[in-house]
C-alpha cells in the first residue's frame, strides 16, 4: 500500500503543493501534520508509523517533510527498512524499493558518516591548538572569587542556625544547593 505524509511547520501555510503531488502518484491514504519540524512530536507521523505495514511505501514530497537532519533522517528510514518498509520522496526521486534507489540513500548514508568524521577531527584539532596555546575547556574548577568572599559570610548564617538554608542561598544569590555545600565546606 502506499502512504503518503504532508507536513507544513505553520498552519497558515498551505500543503495543496504536497497533497497534489502524493494524490498524483495514486496514493489515497495520507497523514497530514501541520507542525514545525523542529518539534519531535509529529501526532500524524506517529498514527502512520503504527498503521503502516510491511512492504507498504511511505512517500513524501520532500525529504526535509520528514526530518531535519541527514543523521536524522538516515536513521528514520533504516527504521523503516529494518520493519520492510520501503520510503520514497517524489523530488529528490528517492526510492528504497528498487536498487538505484537504495544505492542513493546509502550514498547518503556515506557522506553523512564523513561529515560527522570531518567535524569530528575539526573538533579535535581544535582542542588540541588550544591546549597547546594553554587554554582548557569546561567550567572552572573550585569555587568563583565572588563566593570565596562570601563564603565566610554565609558560614556564618548557617551555623547560627536562625535561618533556613533556602533563604540563605536566596541572601547571597546561591544558584544551587551543591554550590551552598562547596561553600560551607570551603
Amino acid at each position: 500500500m502506499l502512504i503518503g505524509y504532508a507536513r507544513v511547520s505553520k498552519f497558515e501555510q498551505n500543503l495543496d503543493l504536497q497533497t497534489d503531488a502524493l494524490k498524483n502518484l495514486g496514493i489515497e491514504k495520507i497523514f497530514v501534520d501541520k507542525v514545525s519540524g523542529v518539534k519531535s512530536e509529529k501526532p500524524q507521523l506517529n498514527q502512520l508509523l503504527s498503521f503502516i505495514r510491511k512492504g507498504d511505501t511511505l512517500t513524501v514530497w520532500r525529504l526535509d517533510r520528514i526530518g531535519r537532519t541527514t543523521v536524522g533522517l538516515i536513521q528514520f528510514v533504516t527504521e523503516l527498512n529494518e520493519k520492510g518498509i520501503h520510503f520514497k520522496s517524489i523530488s529528490e526521486n528517492i526510492d528504497t524499493s528498487s536498487a538505484s534507489g537504495k544505492l542513493i540513500f546509502q550514498i547518503f548514508c556515506v557522506l553523512a558518516e564523513h561529515e560527522r568524521n570531518v567535524l569530528i577531527e575539526r573538533t579535535n584539532a581544535g582542542l588540541k591548538s588550544a591546549r597547546a596555546r594553554g587554554r582548557t575547556g569546561g567550567r572552572p574548577k573550585g569555587l568563583t572569587e565572588k563566593y570565596k568572599e562570601i563564603a565566610p559570610l554565609v558560614k556564618a548564617s548557617y551555623e547560627s542556625k536562625n535561618m533556613p538554608i533556602m533563604k540563605i542561598m536566596k541572601a547571597f544569590d546561591i544558584g544551587s544547593k551543591s554550590t551552598f555545600y562547596k561553600i560551607i565546606n570551603f
